[in-house]
């Protein structure tokens, strides 16, 4: 199969690329040819950006698409209705956080989706910094999804993916928990011991995507994990049993984290507050999916080939987690009250 990645060669895409290489694909990349370029030496590499120089994907053909790397609606119309005769297959990466109203649970891909005015749309077309765009990031994705779909009628998969980690992840929020764990001593653990998580090692979805799009599959997917629930808990532990017996998890209650500005997500990764009514996120239904051949590696080997993975880094500062100082204050408090 000759198989155009637009992305290839960050995380994801470099799972995907893997992935097609050892399946016997021919793979070609497009990108703008600034990350990790000393990858794949082998496969053609066309250079390019979305925001407009697109030139090099004119006149050639290929099997199936997969898109990695869209969010804009205007910079996928571009590159889809350019791909639309030259391909018979597009796959889109979008992201479960293209669903609303995440109150309920099991949310499946039939579930009410965020919307953009066009008023609004077109403000943010305007808009110069991605910061701000970013704030519309589900609902954008969403439009995405939408205009490949219209290019690509009956002819593209649309996979929405929750918190997708592993090695090469460099978000620092799965890795976060990997890290201090390892690290040992009192860990400030958040909220409830049984609330749910989901994510899905990088890997595992890019092999599945890959005989999605060999057996031309399409339709719409939500591809998290794992199997069966995950809480919050269990997770702590199968980190510690893989990485870090000498930690000791500290449970502490979401009001008093609060209450200390410790944010859910950002300072304590896979932990949003019950306050925020968002049960939904991280319980997503994945029937589908499992349905059409979503198989998962076990948990231990996404922890041990991420903290592996982790030791070759030199980060000087993290993306995501609890700065260590802080922890250490909290806790201290926490201790001293008796709670």
């Amino acid at each position: 199969m000759k198989l155009l990645i637009l992305g290839g060669t960050r995380f994801l895409g470099r799972a995907l690329t893997e992935a097609a290489l050892q399946s016997g694909h021919e793979v070609t990349l497009f990108n703008r040819g600034k990350t990790d370029t000393e990858l794949f030496p082998e496969v053609e590499k066309l250079v390019g950006d979305r925001g407009g120089d697109l030139d090099s994907l004119k006149g050639r053909n290929w099997d199936a698409v997969i898109d990695t790397s869209g969010y804009l609606p205007w910079t996928v119309r571009e590159s889809a209705e350019i791909l639309m005769d030259a391909a018979g297959h597009y796959t889109f990466i979008s992201s479960v956080s293209v669903y609303d109203e995440l109150e309920e649970l099991g949310i499946d891909e039939d579930h009410s989706v965020g919307q953009l005015s066009p008023e609004r749309l077109d403000e943010l077309k305007g808009m110069e910094t991605a910061e701000a765009i970013k704030a519309q990031y589900g609902e954008l994705k969403f439009l995405c999804e939408k205009e490949v779909e219209r290019a690509f009628p009956d002819r593209s998969l649309i996979v929405r993916p929750g918190l997708i980690v592993g090695p090469y992840d460099f978000t620092d929020r799965f890795s976060y928990w990997v890290n201090r764990i390892a690290k040992g001593g009192d860990v400030l653990a958040p909220g409830r011991r049984d609330k749910s998580v989901q994510f899905i090692d990088v890997r595992d979805l890019a092999e599945w995507v890959l005989r999605m799009v060999e057996s031309k599959t399409i339709g719409t997917y939500n591809a998290t994990g794992p199997e069966t629930e995950l809480t919050m808990q269990e997770f702590l532990n199968r980190c510690k049993e893989t990485v870090g017996h000498e930690a000791d998890l500290i449970w502490v209650d979401e009001k008093f984290l609060v209450g200390h500005e410790v944010n859910g997500w950002t300072d304590m990764p896979l932990w949003i507050p019950d306050s925020f009514n968002m049960k939904g996120f991280l319980t997503v239904d994945i029937r589908k999916a499992l349905d059409a051949g979503l198989k998962f590696r076990p948990l231990e080997e996404t922890i041990s080939d991420t903290f592996a993975w982790e030791s070759t880094r030199n980060v000087t500062e993290q993306k995501a987690g609890l700065d260590p100082e802080k922890e250490k204050a909290v806790l201290i408090d926490w201790t001293q009250k008796g709670l």
